[in-house]
């Protein structure tokens, strides 16, 4: 068994009274355990971070650019180590693992061109003699909280920008597959970017409250389930910290009468049972429209999901393997039965899987419900497995409702072959990011990720251009270079532009 440590610098030694259990979830087995770091472990992290970030920020954006392109090399280069090491821990079937680490690649790429984003604005003449411009400056010392099921994609998302635009950035992922984020930290350090740059500590609800309350850690961006990422954000905003936080999902797939119904069916396997639906951009809910789509569209998904192959990781021919851990199949099991006792039915039951040579495993079969109904609580909660609903809607404005008045507002996807349908259903519903005719609609690295009401608490949105905005604070200088000296009384009174 290997014990995981920080990556903090001047190298491990940190005096661990406390570890967590790293499984294989293909195997269920400890193969690892993580060193659980407190107030002290973050201390030593933020000094050293302290000491490296001015330099850092002093360093022009062009050279730090030079460093985050190393690091896109470094990564790409050890690609199948990462994906492999990632799959170990978290359980994804390496495709997937791949597409994990590519995602978080997209931002890295994005970040490689920080020179261009970091331009403020300026106006010449703003009056006589006078110019105003404006800076976007670092905050200083950044942290980042990560969950389980994206190890490489959302730290990257997170430490791309905020170090490429001069922040030193203090990552405490997920106790579960830690793993990888330190890879990814001592890449950062052969990439260039000085020791202190990029630094992770490990931990649970101790070292985040050591993050959110430091006086040290200007802001904080975060990923996990709703109820935690609002109390994050609470406490972190009391501490003056600039917060982001992002919280769970229910993600609805709304399928009208003129949808191209093989394509849906595709798009419903992979979007809500890829990656086990351990994913805040999954598809769990279904809502097709008219009691004929609803049926057809349910005869089609029963042969399409005993097609699919639930696998270990290492598994090509597997469409996804186990859930991270035994409490969360357990968790996932508990609102199959909740969906059961609330009246829904359960045509495809994922209980009890086994699979031969790996019983042990964290594994759950794909699940279907239907008839699910908007005041069931197994409806109202994130499930975050391979389960998927079928919610029934006589018409649009039913359909569309739905996931307006859900308590969450990620993502949602609309399926139709009619333009004004989508562009209306695009215009009115209550929801952050929208696809149409794209069931995971997680958008580029130069646009924005972030949904609304309690999927995410704060004003602004990772990655893109909302991301330099959040890792950085604009500064608007007023000049003036008069001719002569400022004499008299017009020496105290604030120029006017006329």
């Amino acid at each position: 068994m290997r014990d995981i440590d920080h990556h903090i610098v001047g190298g491990p030694g940190i005096s661990a009274s406390r570890f967590g259990e790293v499984f294989n979830p293909n195997s269920g087995q400890v193969q690892a355990r993580v060193a659980f770091g407190d107030k002290a472990a973050l201390d030593r992290a933020v000094a050293a971070s302290q000491q490296a970030q001015p330099g850092w920020a002093a360093t022009n954006p062009q050279r730090r650019a030079r460093v985050m392109f190393k690091f896109k090399e470094l990564v790409e280069a050890n690609l199948e180590e990462l994906a492999h090491l990632l799959a170990s821990e978290h359980g994804k079937v390496i495709a997937d693992a791949r597409g994990d680490v590519q995602r978080g690649l997209d931002v890295i790429e994005f970040a490689c061109g920080i020179p261009h984003a970091l331009k403020g604005e300026y106006t010449y003449g703003a009056g006589p003699g006078i110019d105003v411009y404006s800076m976007r400056q670092p905050l200083g010392v950044v942290a980042g909280i990560t969950p389980f099921n994206f190890p490489a994609m959302i730290p990257m998302w997170m430490f791309g920008v905020a170090i490429a635009v001069g922040n030193a950035f203090i990552l405490k992922p997920s106790e579960r597959d830690p793993s990888v984020p330190v890879r990814l930290a001592e890449l950062m350090v052969e990439a260039g970017a000085p020791e202190g740059i990029l630094q992770v500590v490990h931990g649970d609800k101790e070292m985040v409250d050591a993050i959110l309350d430091h006086p040290a850690i200007s802001a904080v961006s975060f990923v996990g389930s709703s109820d935690i990422a609002h109390y994050v954000y609470r406490r972190g905003v009391e501490n003056g910290k600039r917060v982001q936080a992002m919280g769970g999902a229910k993600n609805h797939g709304i399928v009208m009468p003129d949808a191209d119904l093989d394509q849906v069916v595709k798009d419903l396997s992979g979007a809500a049972f890829g990656s086990a639906g351990e994913r805040c951009m999954a598809l769990p809910v279904v809502v097709p429209v008219g009691e004929k789509t609803a049926n057809e569209l349910r005869e089609a998904l029963i042969p399409a999901m005993a097609a699919l192959r639930v696998g270990v990781s290492t598994d090509p021919d597997a469409h996804y393997g186990p859930v991270v851990n035994a409490a969360h199949k357990q968790r996932v099991e508990n609102w199959i039965q909740t969906g059961v006792d609330e009246g829904a039915e359960l045509v495809v039951d994922g209980r009890g899987f086994s699979l031969q040579g790996h019983e042990n495993g964290f594994f759950v079969g794909p699940s279907l419900f239907d008839h699910v109904k908007p005041t069931m609580q197994s409806y109202k909660e994130e499930i975050f497995g391979p389960v998927l609903q079928i919610v029934r809607a006589p018409d649009f404005e039913t359909a569309l409702r739905l996931p307006s008045e859900h308590q969450y507002g990620n993502g949602v996807a609309i399926f139709t072959r009619n333009g004004h349908a989508a562009r209306e259903f695009a215009a009115r519903v209550n929801v952050g990011m929208v696809g149409i005719n794209v069931p995971i609609p997680v958008p580029v690295a130069y646009h924005t990720f972030g949904g609304w009401k309690r999927s995410a608490f704060g004003d602004i949105n990772q990655h893109g251009m909302e991301g330099v905005r959040f890792w950085t604070k604009t500064k608007t200088v007023t000049q003036r270079w008069p001719d002569g000296s400022v004499t008299g009384e017009n020496a105290f009174v604030i120029p006017t532009m006329g």
